[in-house]
């Protein structure tokens, strides 16, 4: 089985996902957004991405990579 990509060139290939911002960020569009897709390769991975770029590239992240990350800069 071929390993995903952990970077997506567009973040408008995921279809159907609800990109979260963080409570703490402020209107200044300088933050991450993060989405979990539902279905298709991505499915249970999180996808994050710039805030100021939209369409721009996405990261992806196992959930337990995910968790590891924000509790070390926690």
């Amino acid at each position: 089985m071929r390993a995903l990509p952990r970077t997506i060139p567009s973040s408008t290939e995921l279809h159907d996902v609800r990109w979260l911002r963080s409570s703490y960020s402020t209107g200044a569009n300088n933050c991450v957004e993060t989405a979990r897709p539902a279905s298709g390769p991505w499915a249970g991975l999180l996808a994050v991405r710039d805030s100021k770029d939209p369409a721009g590239p996405a990261l992806l992240f196992s959930p337990d990579s995910w968790a590891e990350f924000t509790a070390a800069i926690g």
